[in-house]
């Protein structure tokens, strides 16, 4: 919902200059690390071997590529498979619709490519073509920013996001204006979330354990586990789709560059590191020390899922077998907050687990090189940022019963530490 101009949210990320700075870091981040981790040294602190020049990033055929990647996704993101779910209530109390239908994205790309594998595509070819893709999907959220940017100018004030709005051309181009941009049914944010980014993702790795499997004769352990536990996780957030209707991201942020990005470019081409940098750096990893890999990524899943699926149980029926008996504190919206099981554990138990499965996708790659864990390292501070925005954004909705909850549950996110 867009504050009233008098009383606008607080500027976030720096204000307009912090956002000029985020628009060019992550970008020039996001082809450092494509960069480095082919080269030999991976040095993820060390000046990437060369700097790729327009001949390199720029190719016809790789946007072409990329244009049919968006619309598959679109295509099957309008299939009218699966339910229709509502999101939380806007300003005038309406209730935007959404379909629940990702995982059946997931399998039916899966079913077109496994077809198209098995009619000669050369999948495996496909880590040589992420700079020139990854600058696509670069150029392809500028522009979609932009345009999403100048849609909000004639949308009306309801439809603004509550930090988006502030006057600043830099700043709302960064967070985005409008809260849910949509043409006609289609939704935006809510496509870009989850969709061809997340799903982006597991396709290059897919991509990075063929071409091992090519140059090596099989995949290594290391690569099937980083595949396997990011199918996992891909995979969990589209099976549990809906909960995202409820996250900052949809209910609170405008569709700007940050998500633009994040969901296009960033996601796919970054969070595939692992897999990219055990493609040019073998480790080896025997069956004992990849046994307690698993082991930590599924206490991991467990707290993840636990917490996420306790959270979502409530929110839908608090008298459910399930949460009935678990004490809450009542506020002044009417809501009830969990202060016990595993929100009684710590504020965000569900980043707890995140970071845990975090560890385990890079202890694979092995300790030898600190690229592998770039993932971890910036996960931390992207959730312990967004926990602070989440603090903020709860004190303001709650007052006095977040007070509370804090005095009770005195941990953010690791107990006893933090």
């Amino acid at each position: 919902m867009a504050s009233p101009q008098g009383s606008r949210a607080p500027l976030e990320f720096g204000g307009p200059l912090g956002a000029a700075v985020l628009m060019l870091l992550l970008p020039a981040t996001m082809f450092h690390l494509l960069l480095v981790a082919r080269s030999g040294p991976a040095r993820l602190l060390g000046p990437p071997p060369y700097l790729p020049g327009p001949e390199v990033l720029w190719s016809p055929q790789m946007l072409l590529l990329w244009f049919t990647w968006l619309g598959l996704q679109a295509a099957l993101y309008l299939l009218p498979a699966g339910k229709v779910a509502e999101g939380q209530e806007l300003k005038d109390k309406s209730r935007l619709r959404y379909p629940i239908n990702g995982f059946q994205a997931l399998v039916l790309t899966a079913l077109l490519v496994g077809l198209a594998v098995s009619a000669g595509l050369p999948l495996g070819e496909l880590p040589e073509m992420l700079l020139p893709l990854a600058f696509a999907a670069t150029l392809t959220a500028f522009i979609f920013s932009l345009l999403l940017y100048l849609k909000a100018l004639v949308a009306p004030a309801s439809a603004l996001a509550p930090g988006g709005n502030s006057g600043n051309p830099i700043y709302d181009f960064f967070l985005g204006r409008e809260l849910n941009p949509r043409i006609w049914s289609f939704d935006f944010k809510y496509f870009c979330e989850l969709r061809p980014g997340l799903i982006g993702w597991v396709l290059i790795n897919l991509a990075l354990l063929m071409q091992e499997a090519e140059l090596r004769g099989s995949p290594s352990l290391a690569m099937w586990l980083v595949n396997g536990f990011q199918l996992l996780y891909v995979g969990d957030a589209l099976w549990h789709e809906e909960a995202v209707l409820t996250t900052m991201d949809i209910t609170h942020d405008g569709f700007g560059f940050m998500l633009a990005f994040g969901d296009l470019a960033w996601v796919p081409f970054t969070y595939s590191l692992q897999a990219q940098f055990l493609l040019h750096h073998p480790q080896p990893l025997g069956l004992p020390m990849a046994s307690v890999i698993c082991l930590i990524n599924a206490v991991g899943y467990y707290i993840f899922r636990g917490a996420n699926s306790q959270k979502s149980t409530f929110r839908k029926n608090p008298s459910d077998p399930r949460v009935a008996g678990l004490e809450t504190i009542p506020t002044a919206t009417g809501r009830q907050l969990l202060v016990s099981g595993w929100w009684g554990m710590v504020r965000h138990p569900n980043y707890l687990g995140d970071l845990i499965m975090a560890l385990a996708w890079s202890l694979p790659c092995g300790v030898s090189h600190l690229l592998p864990y770039f993932y971890l390292l910036y996960f931390t501070a992207l959730l312990v940022h967004r926990e602070a925005r989440d603090e903020q954004q709860c004190l303001r909705k709650y007052g006095l019963a977040w007070h509370e909850y804090c005095r009770r549950v005195p941990y953010r996110i690791l107990p006893y530490v933090y």
